[in-house]
């Protein structure tokens, strides 16, 4: 079907950004007027601009001299917005190939708790002091199934994420989230059950991304459908970790609300309050766990 002109456009439907035309959209450009999804724009003085003219040193483009343009969360615009989510994939992919080139490998990495269970004293796991089980487990897959589902959904789920938000704070959202899944996981789980996988900072970013769109107007339908969709196998099949999920969903839902919503002139201050405070929370919970199983 043919584009239809922008005088038409309330009955057609809203428009399409010009860069993923299968996006509809009601923001524009404050300069050049061409429509724009939430990954390319970019934050201004005053409304949002398209890539093109925030790279441009002239003409429509942004003014030398003028302040630097930013993400809509107030990050710096970069050459490349998905860097750092090409980066963890990366870091995840280099993991499980180790695993499977030596699968001893995976007993050191996996969230385990404590291991001999009480009474005997630990001798291996977060409880005697493996803290580092907490992150490592974070990029530890073991089957191929499920690092492919997984790094799919980051590839659909982070690219546009760090083009809204920007590289720093959406680091600061996927390692918060994730270590929250594993804080939840370390609380709840058996503390001799392995877990694994970057599940709950996958689920972080499906709670950022609903409050992202919700933030835009955006049609919420499609992100909730796959969130609940996701929430039934995550609480239907055997051998996922449920608290994981739910650990990683509620602290991107959290520390996604205090980076979209931050007043402008302290957003810097609530964006990294925002991920200092549920850190904080998942240190206490942490230390009063360790204090159970030793």
């Amino acid at each position: 079907m043919d584009q239809a002109p922008d005088s038409s456009h309330q009955a057609q439907g809203l428009p399409g950004c010009y860069r993923h035309p299968d996006r509809e959209t009601g923001i524009r450009c404050t300069r050049c007027e061409r429509s724009i999804c939430p990954e390319c724009m970019v934050s201004a003085s005053v409304g949002f601009q398209c890539p093109d003219c925030v790279r441009s040193g002239s003409g429509t483009g942004h003014a030398p001299g003028a302040s630097t343009p930013r993400t809509l969360a107030g990050g710096t615009v970069t050459a490349d917005p998905h860097l750092v989510t090409k980066i963890l994939i990366g870091i995840n992919v280099m993991v499980f190939v180790a695993v499977r080139a030596e699968s001893s490998l995976l007993n050191d990495l996996v969230l385990l708790g404590a291991w001999p269970p009480a009474p005997f004293t630990p001798v291996q796991g977060v409880a005697s002091g493996e803290w580092y089980r907490l992150v490592t487990s974070m990029f530890t897959h073991q089957e191929i199934w499920h690092i492919a589902f997984n790094m799919l959904s980051l590839w659909w789920l982070g690219g546009p994420l760090e083009a809204a938000l920007g590289r720093a704070r959406y680091l600061a959202l996927y390692f918060v989230s994730g270590l929250a899944g594993s804080t939840l996981a370390y609380l709840l789980a058996s503390p001799t059950t392995a877990t694994l996988g970057a599940s709950g900072a996958i689920f972080g970013l499906f709670g950022a991304t609903a409050v992202l769109m919700r933030r835009l107007n955006y049609d919420m339908r499609p992100i909730i459908a796959l969130l609940v969709i996701n929430l039934i196998f995550t609480f239907s099949w055997s051998g996922i970790s449920w608290q994981a999920h739910i650990g990683g969903l509620v602290a991107g839902v959290v520390i996604g609300y205090g980076m979209v919503h931050a007043p402008r002139e302290r957003r810097t201050l609530v964006q990294y309050g925002t991920c200092a405070l549920v850190l904080a929370v998942l240190v206490v919970l942490i230390l009063v766990r360790t204090t159970q199983l030793t």
